[in-house]
């Protein structure tokens, strides 16, 4: 009789467990149709319904460069590209790589001549940016994922914030949102929600600018992964993903997404590598015109990337 009941208590056990995993795959699977440009309107039921409940591993050994885009659109104005990530992960190796560029580097715009590397969002939008950066780096640049300021406080809050240790008070203001992105934080650790934490990457109006801008973008990003391998997060994946899902584009198909999330928990993210791009020791303070730019190096520039992932080989 106890063999039984056993049986039967494992037997539920198990079809509990396939029931969540159904759950939580299918909950991806519908936020990847939502948001990927890779899927066709007429597309989107059948993948959701026929996909295989198991979440499928990355399979290629190949370099994958993701590029991560905050955008400053405001109404019917594209912006131009207020944060520019690559993330880098070798799938073999599992290291990860974390590059913020300066947006104000003064690069080739393809079909544009020189400018700041931000003005290519405004010319081209999201292809022009990744060409860019992608000649820039002489790297790749296989996907490409999208936000605005409101989806980033959407993607803070649904965590339920993150915990930042901000160096120093930072103030500033402006009449020209009509106040909305105002950014008033207190030195010391802090409980950071959206708002809060978009007010922390953003902070510019200092004598690094955005040297330290850039560096706070990599420690808030490297929290948010952080934070969604925990065991709580991962229990609020499915609201997770419904309440950022409006925000956010992207060319991963849904596929890619399910394989890049299995990879991403491979990772460990404490030891990522985070750098930013161009380094100081590329720079060059050069005028255009009346305005001041940042030179830069573009073959040092890309010998140096290429250091940095020949360097993971030997750790």
């Amino acid at each position: 009789m106890k063999r039984k009941w056993l049986k039967y208590t494992m037997l539920l056990l198990s079809i509990g467990v396939l029931g969540i995993v159904s759950y939580y795959t299918y909950s991806i699977i519908q936020f990847s149709n939502h948001i990927s440009t890779a899927v066709k309107p007429a597309e989107e039921t059948d993948t959701a319904h026929n996909e295989v409940v198991e979440i499928p591993k990355w399979e290629g050994k190949e370099r994958i460069n993701i590029l991560l885009i905050g955008g400053d659109s405001r109404g019917d104005d594209a912006g131009r590209s207020d944060t520019m990530l690559v993330a880098s992960i070798d799938p073999v190796t599992k290291r990860a790589h974390l590059f913020s560029l300066l947006r104000d580097s003064y690069v080739e715009i393809p079909g544009h001549g020189k400018g700041r590397l931000n003005s290519a969002f405004a010319y081209g939008g999201i292809e022009l940016t990744r060409q860019t950066i992608g000649d820039l780096l002489d790297l790749p640049i296989h996907k490409y994922v999208y936000t605005d300021f409101v989806g980033f406080i959407a993607l803070v809050d649904s965590l339920g914030g993150v915990d930042i240790e901000v160096e120093k008070d930072m103030y500033y203001t402006s009449k020209a949102d009509k106040h909305m992105y105002d950014i008033d934080l207190k030195q010391g650790l802090q409980h950071l929600d959206g708002k809060m934490a978009l007010q922390y990457v953003r902070f510019r109006h200092d004598a690094k600018s955005d040297f330290a801008r850039t560096e706070r973008q990599r420690i808030l990003m490297t929290e948010v992964a952080k934070k969604m391998q925990t065991t709580n997060s991962l229990i609020k994946l499915p609201g997770i993903l419904d309440s950022i899902a409006p925000y956010i584009e992207t060319d991963l198909s849904p596929k890619e997404m399910l394989k890049l999330m299995a990879l991403g928990f491979d990772v460990n993210l404490d030891k990522i590598d985070q750098q930013q791009l161009p380094p100081f020791s590329l720079l060059s303070n050069e005028k255009v015109g009346r305005a001041q730019v940042l030179g830069v190096d573009k073959n040092k520039l890309q010998a140096y990337v290429k250091q940095l992932f020949e360097n993971d080989t030997f750790q």
